[in-house]
């Protein structure tokens, strides 16, 4: 059998090879739910035969061109979550960003920031995401990640609304400054939802992250026997779940930090957008914001009087730094077409960074603050 030349090869396992930006542009964000057959339904959302879908995901898994395969969960609604700015010594930054990222599995996205120039704010230099099990304190687990990192101070900014979730590098590839949805992003209420131990036990075996050979059709099977329930009954306590909100997408993560095997980025450029809003319009500048297509995220925070009292946050990823100020001023510029101006904005690039999915489990969160000397903190 003759081998493959290895350009061919190369191509294969990359973001822009043609067959697999096609199926890029539907996998990374646009399976929303849970789906039984999910690679079934990016065959067909991508007109990509199933064979094809499946091999070329396989590939790019095994070469780290995509980081993980994966169910994703809403999990601010099954946790207490937060942004959480963090002050730290700038000899202890890159220790600090190891043991948030290495050892605390509660912190998610783990990125050092900067302003391009002095301003409310910019002595935070490290930014993380972090949940807790509902009922938990966040302020009591950033007291024991304080005492471990050397970091002096922290910001809390729970999310009061989400107007747009989800990655999908490929398919903006091709997005213009101001291209946006046609109406205002209608706000997702962040609730908690109260779980039962069956469905934790299937919620947990659905979100752990697929194994290369896990990639094929009927792979909910293992992960039903995992949570101990048969398959048709895993499935329904997952739509279950889906229908309470609980459930986010099936998502393939490229890997947009690093380049690939064959030295491609996917994205160079990662922008934390901040704007103040008048106090009661945050609901409709959200909207606004949250319907440019650019945006991986938008959501209502308070960064308070430490942030020149911002209330509205979004992430844009680029290639290049002044596309990605060019889709600023775009959302800028709407802002004060529709009667909205920002009274202060301003713009947090990251640096380093590393993204892993944030656990959620009560009893892990028990095992981590006993791990370290800390007892459990309700609130």
């Amino acid at each position: 059998m003759a081998k493959c030349p290895s350009s061919q090869m190369s191509s294969i396992i990359e973001h822009s090879d043609p067959t697999n930006a096609q199926i890029l542009a539907v996998s990374e964000d646009q399976i929303r739910g849970f789906v039984r057959e999910p690679f079934l339904d990016i065959a067909q959302k991508s007109g990509v035969p199933i064979d094809t879908v499946l091999s070329r995901i396989r590939t790019m898994l095994e070469a780290g061109t995509i980081r993980r395969v994966r169910q994703t969960l809403m999990s601010t609604q099954l946790a207490e979550g937060a942004l959480v700015a963090w002050v730290v010594p700038e000899e202890k930054l890159n220790s600090a960003f190891d043991f948030m990222f290495q050892q605390d599995p509660f912190s998610g996205h783990v990125v050092v920031r900067s302003t391009d120039a002095q301003t409310p704010g910019s002595q935070y230099r490290l930014w993380t995401t972090l949940k807790v099990p509902v009922g938990a304190s966040m302020d009591a687990h950033c007291e024991v990640l304080m005492r471990h990192t050397g970091c002096t101070k922290f910001k809390l900014m729970p999310a009061k609304g989400i107007f747009a979730l989800g990655v999908g590098h490929v398919r903006r590839k091709t997005i213009e400054p101001g291209d946006k949805i046609p109406e205002a992003a209608r706000m997702m209420k962040v609730e908690n939802v109260a779980l039962t131990e069956r469905e934790w036990d299937v919620l947990l075996a659905l979100k752990r992250e697929l194994a290369p050979d896990e990639v094929r059709v009927g792979l909910w099977e293992a992960r039903a026997a995992e949570a101990g329930v048969d398959l048709e009954t895993f499935c329904r306590t997952a739509e279950d779940l889906n229908s309470r909100g609980v459930i986010g997408r099936f998502s393939t993560f490229l890997e947009h930090v690093k380049p690939s095997a064959g030295g491609q980025r996917v994205t160079r450029f990662n922008a934390l957008f901040h704007w103040a809003v008048p106090a009661g319009r945050e609901i409709e500048a959200g909207g606004e914001v949250g319907r440019h297509e650019i945006l991986t995220h938008a959501y209502w925070r308070e960064g308070g009087p430490e942030f020149n009292n911002v209330n509205i946050m979004a992430v844009c990823h680029g290639t290049e730094k002044d596309r990605v100020f060019a889709h600023k001023k775009a959302i800028d510029e709407h802002l004060v077409s529709v009667g909205i101006p920002a009274t202060y904005t301003n713009v947090f690039w990251g640096g380093r960074s590393e993204i892993k999915p944030s656990e959620i489990s009560p009893r892990i969160h028990r095992e981590w603050l006993a791990q370290y000397g800390a007892e459990p903190v309700a609130v």
